[in-house]
C-alpha cells in the first residue's frame, strides 16, 4: 500500500511538473517571437513570468490532478484541463492588473491560455495512456478482497476486471454462500475472466480476524453486507485501520432494490439519489450549450445554401408549406414547437400517427429527405433557440408522451434534459417507428443511460456515429 501511495505521489508530482514545463516553454516562445511583447522592458518580462507561474500554482492547488486515479473518463480529463488553464489565465490577468504592470497583456494571456490548454491536454492524454500501459503490465497494481455476495459487489467486481488498465487484481471473496457462476449474469466480455475465488464464510473471517496471517487480504477491502451486520462491518473497518488496508463499503440496497443510485452530500451526511447527471452542474450545461450554439450556427449557414433547392422540389411535389411544425415534449415536460422539412402531404393524422415504412402520406422527395435525415436539419433552429440540443433523447408527440407515460414507469425521466436531434437510442439501433411497447421501453432505458453517463466525449461519439450512419442504409430510416 505504501509503495502504491509513493508511486501515485510521484505520478502527481510529475504531472504538475510537466504542466509548469509546458507553461514556461510557451512563455519563452511568446516572449521570443510574439509581436505584442517586442517593447517590454526586462523587469516587466520577469514580473510577467513570475505572475504566470504563481497563477499556475494557485490553479494547480484549486484543480487537483486526477490523472493518477484508476478510473478516469476522457470527459473528466478535458474538463479539468479547461478549468486549469482558464483559471491560470484569468488569475494571471487579474494579478497583472492589480500590480499595474503597465503593458497590454489581455490578448497575450488569451493566446497563452489557448496554447497551454492544447498542449497540456495532449500531455494529459499521453500521461494517461502511459499510466494505463504501465498498470496493464502489472505496475502500480492494487489487490482487492471482497466480503459479501450481493449483486452490488458483483457489479463492482465486473467493473474492475473488465478494464485491466486500472491495475486491480482480485484475490477473492468471503461470503456465507458461494456464487454459483459469476459469469452467468454478465455479458460475453466478463466470461473471459477467471471466476471469483471463494475464500471462506463470513464466520471463518470473524474467527480469524485476530490471526490475520491465515486470511487472504489485499490492499483494499470492499464490504457489501446488510446494515444489520453493523457490528461486523465496524470490526472489519477497525481491522483495516490496524493493518493499513483501505476500507470500502458498497451500499447493499442499491442493487437489491434494482435502483441506479448515486451519492450526494449534505455537509457530512451522505445520501443517495437516482438519475444523477453531470448536466446538473452549471459548468457542464454551459459547455454543452456553447457547443450547441457554435455547431448549430455553422450548420445552419451551410443548410441555408441548399434551402432554395429543397424548397423548390418540395413545392413542386406537394403543395403546402416548406416546413412541418408540431408541438413536441421538451425539457421538464414543457411543449415546444419543432421544425422539420415537410416530407408528407398535408394530412389530419400528423399529430397522432407515426410514419411507417410504406406510408402513403409521404411524397417521393419527402421519402428521400426522411431516409437521409435531411428533414431533421431545421431543428438546428430549435437548437440555436435553446429548445433542443444537438444530442439528447428524441422529442415525441404530445399524444405519445401522454400515452407512454401511462405505459412505461420511467418514461418522464427522459425529460430532465433537453431533447436532441440525435441520441444514444438512435445510434444504437432504436430510431424510427416503435411498433411494439418493448421497443419504446428499450429506447427509454437507453435515453436514461445517456442522461446518467453524459459527458462531452459521449456527445461527440454519438455525433460521429450519426454521420457515419448517413452513408449506410438504415432499415429504420423511413
Amino acid at each position: 500500500m505504501r509503495k502504491n501511495n509513493q508511486t501515485n505521489t510521484l505520478i502527481k508530482c510529475s504531472v504538475i511538473a510537466g504542466d509548469f514545463v509546458v507553461l514556461n516553454a510557451v512563455l519563452a516562445a511568446f516572449l521570443a517571437w510574439h509581436p505584442r511583447v517586442g517593447g517590454w522592458r526586462l523587469e516587466q518580462i520577469r514580473l510577467f513570468i513570475l505572475i504566470c507561474n504563481i497563477a499556475m500554482a494557485v490553479s494547480q492547488w484549486h484543480n487537483h490532478t486526477i490523472i493518477h486515479k484508476r478510473v478516469v473518463s476522457g470527459g473528466e480529463v478535458l474538463q479539468r484541463t479547461v478549468f486549469l488553464t482558464m483559471t491560470q489565465a484569468v488569475l494571471a490577468y487579474l494579478l497583472m492588473k492589480w500590480v499595474d504592470l503597465r503593458i497590454p497583456v489581455g490578448w497575450v494571456l488569451l493566446e497563452q491560455g489557448t496554447v497551454c490548454f492544447i498542449l497540456i491536454l495532449i500531455l494529459r492524454l499521453t500521461e494517461r495512456t502511459a499510466i494505463k500501459w504501465y498498470r496493464q503490465r502489472g505496475g502500480n497494481s492494487r489487490t482487492i478482497t471482497f466480503v459479501g455476495s450481493d449483486p452490488g459487489m458483483l457489479s463492482v467486481y465486473h467493473l474492475l476486471i473488465n478494464d485491466p488498465t486500472t491495475g486491480y487484481k482480485i484475490i477473492g471473496y468471503y461470503a456465507d454462500k458461494k456464487i454459483k457462476d459469476n459469469s452467468e449474469s454478465a455479458d460475453e466480455n466478463y466470461k473471459q475472466h477467471p471466476k471469483l475465488e471463494w475464500l471462506g464464510t463470513t464466520q471463518f473471517l470473524i474467527d480469524h480476524l485476530e490471526q490475520s496471517d491465515q486470511l487472504k487480504m489485499g490492499d483494499d477491502l470492499y464490504v457489501c453486507l446488510p446494515i444489520k451486520e453493523t457490528d461486523f462491518i465496524q470490526r472489519l473497518s477497525l481491522f483495516c485501520d490496524q493493518h493499513m488496508i483501505k476500507f470500502y463499503y458498497i451500499p447493499i440496497s442499491a442493487e437489491s432494490l434494482q435502483l441506479h443510485l448515486q451519492r450526494e452530500s449534505f455537509s457530512d451526511v451522505e445520501v443517495y439519489t437516482t438519475h444523477k447527471s453531470l448536466l446538473q452542474y452549471p459548468q457542464n450545461r454551459i459547455v454543452k450549450r456553447l457547443f450547441d450554439i457554435v455547431a448549430s450556427a455553422l450548420m445552419l449557414a451551410l443548410v441555408g445554401l441548399f434551402m432554395p433547392f429543397i424548397a423548390l422540389i418540395i413545392k413542386r411535389q406537394s403543395p403546402g408549406p416548406l416546413f412541418f411544425r408540431q408541438l413536441r415534449t421538451g425539457l421538464d415536460g414543457k411543449p415546444f414547437m419543432i421544425y422539420k422539412f415537410r416530407s408528407m402531404h398535408i394530412n389530419k393524422e400528423a399529430d397522432s400517427r407515426q410514419a411507417t415504412e410504406n406510408d402513403a402520406r409521404k411524397f417521393p422527395f419527402g421519402n428521400f429527405l426522411r431516409k437521409t435525415s435531411i428533414d431533421e436539419l431545421p431543428q438546428l433552429w430549435n437548437v440555436l433557440k435553446g429548445d433542443m440540443s444537438i444530442v439528447g433523447p428524441r422529442p415525441h408527440m404530445l399524444s405519445h408522451t401522454e400515452m407512454y407515460t401511462q405505459l412505461i414507469d420511467k418514461y418522464p425521466v427522459r425529460h430532465i434534459v433537453k431533447p436532441g436531434i440525435t441520441g444514444w437510442s438512435q445510434v444504437t439501433g432504436f430510431r424510427g417507428e416503435t411498433k411494439e411497447l418493448w421497443q419504446m421501453e428499450e429506447r427509454v432505458r437507453r435515453d436514461i443511460w445517456y442522461i446518467e453517463h453524459w459527458n462531452i466525449w459521449l456527445d461527440l461519439r454519438i455525433i460521429r456515429r450519426t454521420f457515419l450512419a448517413l452513408f449506410k442504409h438504415d432499415k429504420n430510416a423511413y
